[in-house]
């Protein structure tokens, strides 16, 4: 997931993606234990969630300057 991706989406669109991404990990999480066949996709999801938190809090901070 690209940056300039996020950066067009709205502030819903991307809380919709964060609770896809979060799911996803949680899933993953128990796929631990009984072996997960594609364990770089830890890094991938984590990656993609600091990313949207990122955005969220940039659109957040630019709302708060134009007040």
């Amino acid at each position: 997931m690209e940056i300039k991706e996020l950066h067009g989406l709205s502030e819903q669109e991307l809380q919709d993606k964060l609770d896809d991404l979060n799911k996803q990990l949680m899933e993953l999480q128990f796929k631990r234990r009984s072996g997960v066949e594609k364990p770089h996709l830890f890094k991938v999801v984590k990656k993609d969630i600091a990313r949207i938190l990122t955005v969220l809090n940039e659109k957040q901070g630019a709302d708060s300057e134009k007040r």
